[in-house]
């Protein structure tokens, strides 16, 4: 070991902290310094928080009280994310759409179901689709939609450097035609488009 070098060899029992290490003296910090002495243990903490989430019951329904054909939306549900090309950052909000049949599915598993998939390396084309996918087979019902707008910190902080937004969508069932169900959501994710028309 060089003179000035931390020791690596003082290993935790966390392997993700050995990497956070690894990454500062790669970078030109010196890890034992004050203000860096528990940054690999956060950064452990941290990753194993957000790779270990449990979103909890996501399949609680409820009895329709209602008529068949009512479409239930969920707008502005705030997530964070990863992507998965340059492990940074990006936060998405998202509205999920569908029509149930038979029963409900209760107001808070629409969140975790979000959660659930943002809680993971992502790209925001595959978190509607899995989001998408959740709420159909939970719920029953093949009428389902999903729109994300998000910034991604790999465009704003890196590369072109210039903040976003980027709209991912899946149209599902009766949203998959370009009809009044489709019109209804959009015109409340996008009340200025509507506005236009």
């Amino acid at each position: 070991m060089s003179v000035g070098q931390p020791d690596l060899a003082a290993e935790s029992s966390d392997p993700l902290e050995d990497i956070a290490r690894r990454l500062l003296i790669e970078i030109g910090e010196d890890p034992d310094r004050d203000g860096l002495k528990q940054t690999p243990a956060r950064f452990a903490r941290w990753w194993r928080e957000f790779s270990d989430y449990d979103a909890g019951e996501v399949n609680t329904l409820f009895p329709l009280v209602t008529q068949q054909g009512q479409t239930v939306t969920v707008s502005d549900v705030h997530l964070w994310s990863l992507c998965e090309h340059h492990l940074l950052p990006f936060s998405c909000t998202v509205t999920i759409a569908y029509r149930p049949i038979g029963d409900v599915l209760g107001l808070s598993k629409f969140a975790r179901i979000a959660h659930r998939y943002a809680h993971r390396l992502q790209i925001q084309e595959r978190l509607v689709q899995d989001i998408a996918a959740e709420v159909s087979t939970v719920s029953g019902s093949p009428d389902v939609a999903v729109i994300a707008q998000g910034e991604h910190l790999c465009m704003s902080m890196r590369g072109i450097r210039t903040p976003a937004l980027m709209t991912s969508s899946v149209f599902n069932g009766v949203f998959d035609d370009d009809g009044p169900a489709r019109q209804e959501l959009i015109a409340t994710v996008f009340p200025s488009l509507s506005r236009q028309r």
